[in-house]
């Protein structure tokens, strides 16, 4: 079965052929696609998303996490969950955005003490 351009195989959902995943499903197997371009597609959700699949056999293994790269990481992710004004870290991303801070910042809602984690100077304060 082709697509609309006739270039490249269009599958319907949950009926690709063995051998071909998309980017999650190679991660759940802990590969990568390795530079490859994609074989197919994937019609989802009646045909308003599509997904690329690759040859499962041309996939490489995933690069090992290094200390510097998990560092990265984290200081990313400490800036998507740090809240500017009281400085807390969440454990879930805030909506800075939209808001540009906490809930409980933003509007006076208060925040469960277990989704976050002290600042420093309220770690100095406790003890």
């Amino acid at each position: 079965m082709y697509g609309r351009t006739g270039s490249i195989p269009t599958y319907p959902w949950r009926q690709a052929p063995r051998g071909l995943a998309t980017r999650r499903q190679l991660r759940d197997m802990r590969l990568r696609p390795g530079g490859q371009d994609p074989v197919a597609q994937i019609e989802c959700r009646s045909g308003t998303r599509r997904a690329w699949l690759y040859d499962v056999e041309k996939a490489l293994p995933v690069r090992p996490m290094t200390l510097a790269k998990e560092l990265a990481l984290d200081r990313a992710m400490a800036r998507r969950q740090t809240c500017p004004s009281c400085r807390r870290r969440y454990h879930y991303c805030l909506p800075l955005r939209s808001l540009g801070t906490c809930l409980e910042c933003h509007d006076g809602t208060p925040a469960d003490p277990g989704s976050y984690t002290a600042t420093p100077y309220e770690q100095l304060a406790a003890a």
